[in-house]
This record gives C-alpha cells, structure tokens and sequence, in this order.
C-alpha cells in the first residue's frame, strides 16, 4: 500500500501542510481503501510505527472547531491580530527603551551637573574664606597715618 504525506505536525496543535506531491510511503499493511484519510507516526528514520484511521480524529476537529463557529476565516483574522498586538508590543517595547535610554542620558547628565555645582560651591566657599580672612586682617591692623 502506497501513502501520500499530506501534512506534518509541528506542535500540539500545530500542522505544516508538505508540498512535495512525491512524499510517499510504502507499507504492508493494506487494511484501508483507496482515498482514505489515516493517521501515521513515523520514526526519526521515516520507519511506520503506528498507522490509524483519521475519521473520528478530523471530526474531532470539525466538531471542535466549526461546531463552535469558528471558520478558517475567523481563525485567520485571529491570527493576523494576534500578529498585530505583537507588531504593537514590540513598538511599544521599542519605545520604551529608547525612553529608559534617555532618562539614563539625563540622569548623567543631571550627576554631572550636580558635580560642577559641588566643585563650584567649594570654590565660591574658599573665595568666601579668603575674602573674610581679608576683611579680618584688614580690621586687624592699625590705622595709618596719612
């Protein structure tokens, strides 16, 4: 019995559709017709381990999926706003790091600042010193004579 590979699935829910119509397998095991839907697991090595009929498993799926009204068109639009907010987060985390970057910029800016102001407030209390002490001295001395 010749099998045709359809789709491979990714992930639990998750299916990628295989485009090669020549990704074939042969097997031995001739218990379904012709045209039949079936569920097979392979090994790493491509090796049939289990073979089983996909009816209930894809009316599963209608029954899930379409029974609660969702549509391949309801279920693309998800998608696309799915990829929408994560187009919208991402420009928003975008932005906020260039906000975080410049309140770091500022915030050096202000140290630096806060640094001048520091060295020039011990200058402006040395002149103040030495002008006092001038002033002290000058009071110190006698008067002169003119």
């Amino acid at each position: 019995m010749q099998l045709r590979l359809l789709a491979q699935q990714k992930a639990e829910h998750a299916w990628a559709l295989l485009d090669d119509p020549e990704n074939r397998l042969w097997t031995e095991q001739a218990d379904y017709n012709e045209g039949a839907l079936v569920l097979v697991e392979l090994s790493p090595l491509r090796q049939i381990q289990q073979i089983q009929d996909a009816t209930c498993w894809v009316l599963d799926i209608v029954k899930h999926y379409l029974g609660t009204g969702m549509t391949p068109t309801l279920l693309e639009e998800e998608v696309q706003r799915a990829e929408q907010w994560r187009q919208s987060l991402t420009l928003k985390n975008q932005e906020l790091n260039r906000r975080v970057l410049e309140i770091e910029a500022r915030r050096d800016q202000i140290q630096e600042l806060e640094e001048n102001l520091k060295i020039e407030k011990e200058k402006l209390e040395q002149m103040a010193a030495q002008f006092r002490a001038n002033l002290n001295g000058k009071h110190d001395e006698p008067p002169t004579e003119s």
